[in-house]
């Protein structure tokens, strides 16, 4: 990791050069762009360099495992949440988060956030809830029609809950959140006008690469959903991967190789301009040097649809193979995930209930840790 605003030293040797060295360029650690460097000259020497403002540079991260949540639209089917539980957190931890560096914890085991939720609700209308864009695309998805579960109608409330009690500054999500964000936001203004500041303002941190800003399932819909059955999961073997991206929807109009195929709104090349990179192309698909290439071979006609979802599914497999070996690893010691999960949830039980004080102090209802509460009442009754 970066730190802010530090100063190094590039050193450089060049003892074979034939000429001396006139300027110099660097790239920074997971950077692609390089910074050219004027007025460097010889063969040898170094140059001191100040770095860039570090970004993500985060005093602490949470993350929650929403089975609370989860419970919404699977009430009659608990089972299927608790065996979730351990799906979601080998997935966390397969994709590389670091649990020394990370607070991983179970919504339910808090309990602050559910009693947040109950007096974050007196600030919300029903009304507004309902208007809620996310909310109102998941009830359609999900046909809940008349028969929608309250529990599941004022998530976004329980989702205020869940990022106030940490007093978070910075949510990373998907585009699909948006509202989301934007509601929490307006609970904490409210509360915080009538209250006085106590909770904190959240900022939304969405992916600089469009097409990873919601990515569509694998049938061209608009969201993956378990229940659609349009996922790639990051457990699929290579095989299971192969046979889904097989099977996934182009453009309909593109049936012989020959004719001029659309990529906007193909859901293989959305995957591909999430996914692939110009290492990629030289790997598995040398006669193009990168997917710009691709794409107007594509429009222009004569590539076909196979050849372009092998490509996809390259990548893809590429992609996964670290994140499979990862969760095979955790997988063998499944009590130390779970005590990994149990810490994780004791702290923030701690901090959440830290949270939750510093709400009730500010609504005075803390009657018995308001001592200035309780002497002005014993006085009061003591001149009568």
């Amino acid at each position: 990791m970066i730190s802010n605003k530090s100063n190094i030293e590039i050193s450089w040797n060049f003892p074979y050069a034939s000429s001396e060295v006139k300027g110099m360029a660097y790239k920074l650690p997971g950077s692609e762009e390089w910074t050219i460097v004027e007025g460097v000259t010889g063969t040898k020497g170094k140059l001191p360099i100040t770095l860039p403002e570090e970004e993500g540079n985060y005093d602490e991260f949470y993350i929650m495992i929403a089975d609370s949540q989860a419970l919404t639209d699977n009430f009659d089917n608990p089972e299927k949440v608790r065996r979730n539980v351990m799906e979601v957190m080998l997935d966390y931890l397969a994709v590389g988060l670091n649990p020394n560096k990370i607070t991983f914890f179970v919504q339910s085991e808090v309990n602050a956030l559910t009693e947040l939720t109950y007096y974050y609700m007196n600030l919300v209308t029903l009304p507004r809830v309902l208007r809620n864009p996310t909310v109102k695309s998941e009830i359609n998805s999900k046909n809940f029609k008349e028969s929608i579960p309250v529990g599941f109608a004022t998530y976004p409330i329980s989702q205020a809950a869940d990022i106030t009690a940490f007093k978070a500054t910075t949510v990373p999500v998907g585009e699909d959140q948006e509202p989301m964000i934007e509601q929490t936001r307006e609970i904490v203004r409210k509360f915080n006008s009538v209250y006085g500041d106590t909770l904190v303002e959240p900022q939304i941190l969405l992916p600089d690469n469009k097409a990873c800003l919601r990515l569509p399932g694998t049938d061209g819909k608009a969201k993956m959903s378990k229940s659609l059955g349009n996922c790639i999961y990051l457990s699929d073997s290579a095989d299971v991967v192969k046979e889904k991206v097989r099977g996934m929807y182009t453009d309909p109009d593109h049936i012989k190789v020959s004719d001029p195929g659309k990529v906007e709104g193909n859901t293989v090349f959305t995957y591909l301009d999430a996914f692939c990179t110009d290492e990629d192309f030289a790997q598995f698909l040398p006669e193009y040097n990168n997917l710009d290439e691709l794409k107007e071979h594509y429009m222009r006609g004569g590539l076909g649809d196979v050849k372009v979802k092998k490509f996809l599914t390259e990548v893809i497999n590429k992609e996964l193979e670290p994140i499979r070996n990862r969760r095979h690893e955790y997988e063998k010691n499944i009590p130390e995930v779970y005590h990994i999960l149990q810490e994780g949830t004791k702290k923030a039980y701690a901090v959440a209930e830290e949270t939750l004080n510093e709400v009730k102090a500010s609504m005075k209802i803390n009657y018995f840790d308001d001592a200035e509460l309780i002497k002005h009442q014993a006085e009061k009754y003591s001149e009568q």
